[in-house]
């Protein structure tokens, strides 16, 4: 009884197991067909993603990897002029003996260059042989060669490089036309799509990894055009310059950079953005370089305490730090102190989001720039220029401490020449000469050498008016100081 008991227990259990797994296929058999689904999705470039799960990459793995190809770069690295036995031009022994003493026992010892190989990876856009890749996979490279799924190997040159972006375009001449990546929107991916990075990790050749988009509008501190996608799909050193694609066969960013601290793949990989790509491809194949549009502002983060002290709803918007005298926003009536709200249309969430805004935009385009100032919109018509150098050098000073502070730092009035040493418009603004350690005005950013020329939105002229506008300002949790760091302004709020 008890045998005949057990075989019909473990009978329900097997009638179970296949009951369950007949509903577990029939929920993940998403997968598009070969011929209908998949090509369907390669020629619409919409960027739509299959609900659900895909129960296999193989056949979209096999359409889109003879369009991805691994890259060879040789730089000529030549070896410094070879050391001098017993030293170099100053040495006394080489002074003493002089270099035919040398020469006739060592000889000459002539320069030495040798080759540096790094791999990387890119992907074929034009079916003549245009192929993007990152611009450090192809940097400063003497020698690029191109080798295509199948092993065919092509000597390519560079068009144009972008080192802003890290982006380049690369030209082969191949035997017949090429198989091409469809590029896709990638404004329009979502955090959990799945992906998929193709590429030529550690050398090893054509690699296929799967994953999903972790995240979007990732800052690296790469430059101000950081917008990188987060993903989970393995990525290894020689993926960089390859493409990210969606499971509709779209190209939807290229793959980069990776956080990690063994140098191989933790789960964290970056991609910069297709459509960041697209909006300057075709001035790397028409000119080589990229012409970028420039608003002429300098912008910061809202922070919890800058949103506090500016009394804002909303920590949205990137917060105008300074206005460049001259330029597009200057021209229009944008002031420092206002907060993008939005630009040409689109909402303007946060700091990293303008410039890429505008850099997609031609120069000489007008857009409309809605700010908020005082609590109220206010909206710019803007005619953009060419971009020109935004570098800030800041400036520190060396004098002494004529008033203690509060916060934790010490300042003092500018002196004529102190005006001329910092170059300096007038003497209006108080010098900080030293930020304590530890103290509230060090952990917000204070440093010694600033000027601040304004504070809780007042202007502070000498020392006497700034005691007195903080004075009255004793009863905040936090105090806004507009400061002058090597002739740009920045907004820093401290927590008292």
């Amino acid at each position: 009884m008890k045998n005949m008991f057990r075989g019909v227990t473990v009978g329900l259990v097997a009638v179970s197991f296949l009951v369950i797994g007949l509903i577990v296929a029939s929920n993940f058999s998403m997968t598009p067909d070969t011929e209908a689904g998949i090509e369907a999705l390669w020629t619409d470039g919409t960027g739509t993603v299959p609900a659900g799960q895909p129960g296999s990459f193989a056949d979209l793995a096999e359409e889109l990897s003879p369009a991805v190809v691994n890259i060879s770069t040789a730089t000529v690295v030549k070896e410094g002029e070879a050391q001098h036995p017993f030293g170099g031009e100053d040495s006394p022994f080489r002074e003493f003996f002089g270099d035919e003493f040398f020469k006739r026992f060592f000889g000459d010892r002539p320069q030495r260059s040798f080759k540096k190989r790094s791999l990387g990876s890119g992907f074929i856009i034009n079916s003549e042989g245009y192929i993007i890749t990152n611009n450090h996979v192809v940097a400063e490279a003497d020698e690029i060669i191109v080798i295509l799924e199948e092993g065919d190997e092509y000597p390519a040159k560079v068009l144009g490089t972008d080192e802003k972006t890290d982006i380049a375009l690369i030209k082969i001449e191949p035997k017949n036309g090429l198989p091409t990546c469809k590029l896709g929107d990638s404004d329009k991916s979502r955090v959990g799509d799945w992906v998929l990075a193709i590429g030529n990790p550690f050398g090893l050749g054509h690699t296929v990894t799967a994953g999903i988009i972790s995240a979007k509008g990732r800052e690296l501190g790469a430059g101000a055009y950081d917008d990188f996608i987060q993903t989970d799909a393995a990525i290894n050193p020689g993926n960089s310059g390859g493409p990210l694609f969606d499971t509709g066969g779209n190209v939807v960013g290229i793959n980069s950079a990776i956080y990690s601290r063994s140098g191989g793949n933790q789960g964290i990989g970056f991609a910069i953005p297709i459509n960041l790509v697209k909006a300057i491809v075709s001035q790397l194949e028409e000119k080589g370089s990229v012409t970028r549009a420039w608003l002429g502002v300098l912008i910061q983060q809202i922070t919890p305490e800058i949103q506090e002290s500016l009394e804002l709803k909303a920590r949205e918007g990137a917060l105008v730090a300074d206005v460049i005298k001259g330029g597009p926003a200057d021209k229009a009536g944008i002031q420092r102190g206002d907060v993008i709200v939005r630009f040409d249309g689109q909402n303007v969430e946060s700091r990293h989001e303008l410039p890429t805004m505008v850099a997609y935009l031609p120069v000489g385009t007008e857009v409309k720039v809605v700010v908020l100032r005082d609590g109220k919109e206010k909206t710019f018509e803007v005619a953009l220029e060419e971009m020109t150098d935004e570098a800030i050098a800041p400036g520190p000073a060396e004098e002494d401490e004529e008033m203690k502070e509060e916060l934790g730092f010490s300042a003092q009035n500018l002196t004529p020449e102190l005006v001329k040493q910092l170059d300096l418009d007038s003497a209006d603004g108080v010098l900080i000469t030293l930020v304590e350690p530890g103290s509230p005005a060090a952990e917000a950013g204070l440093r010694r050498g600033d000027v601040i020329l304004e504070v809780d939105r007042k202007k502070a002229e000498d020392i006497k008016a700034f005691s007195k506008i903080l004075a009255k300002a004793k009863d905040k949790k936090s105090v806004l100081f507009l400061v002058n760091r090597g002739g740009r302004t920045i907004f820093i709020a401290v927590k008292r």
